[in-house]
C-alpha cells in the first residue's frame, strides 16, 4: 500500500491517491533500484534516486506471476466539486500513473482499476482548465503512490518475490 498527494498551485485543489500494488510488471528499471515513478518523484519519499544513467530497450523481463494473481487497485480523491462524469474522467487519467510507474501496464494478467471520489468542498473555477489539472495531477499522485508502497514494503513470511528494501536497503 502506498500514499501521495499534493495541492495544486491553480486553484489550491487537494488531490490525493491510495493504491494496493501487485502487478505484473516492474516498478523499477531493468534489474536496479531506480523507480520508473522517479520524474514524479517529491523529495527523497522513495529514496530520491532518479531514474538511471541508461535505459536498455527491451530489457524488461516476462511475467512472474500466473492469470488471475496480480493487479493494482487506487483511489484517487480531491476536494474539488466534480460532477460524476468528471470524476470518472480523473480515474481514468489516473490511470496514466499507472503507466508511469509500472511497466509494463494494463496487462493482459493485471486486473488494474482505479476509482474515484470527490468531497465536493470547493468549487471547480474553471470547468474546463481545473479537471485538466486535475487528472494530471492524479496521475502523478497515483504514479508517486505506487513507487511509495513498493518502497516502503516490507518482507512478509512466505513471500514469492523479495521487496525493495530487502533487494535494495533503504
Amino acid at each position: 500500500m502506498g500514499s501521495a498527494s499534493a495541492v495544486l498551485s491553480a486553484g489550491g485543489y487537494t488531490v490525493g491517491a491510495l493504491a494496493a500494488v501487485n502487478a505484473v510488471g516492474a516498478v523499477t528499471v531493468a534489474d536496479g533500484p531506480h523507480f520508473w515513478a522517479a520524474p514524479w518523484e517529491m523529495g527523497a519519499e522513495f529514496g530520491g534516486l532518479g531514474l538511471p544513467e541508461r535505459f536498455t530497450p527491451g530489457a524488461e523481463q516476462g511475467p512472474t506471476k500466473r492469470p488471475g494473481t496480480a493487479t493494482t487497485l487506487a483511489i484517487v480523491a480531491t476536494d474539488a466539486a466534480l460532477t460524476q462524469a468528471q470524476a470518472t474522467r480523473m480515474a481514468t487519467a489516473a490511470h496514466d500513473g499507472m503507466a508511469r510507474a509500472i511497466v509494463p501496464s494494463h496487462t493482459l494478467l493485471d486486473g488494474d482499476l482505479v476509482f474515484a471520489v470527490s468531497t465536493g468542498a470547493r468549487p471547480l473555477r474553471d470547468p474546463l482548465a481545473d479537471p485538466f489539472r486535475l487528472g494530471h495531477a492524479a496521475a502523478a499522485c497515483l504514479a508517486r503512490a505506487i513507487a511509495r508502497g513498493v518502497y516502503a514494503a516490507t518482507p512478509a513470511p512466505g513471500d514469492v518475490l523479495p521487496a525493495w528494501r530487502a533487494r535494495f536497503g533503504g
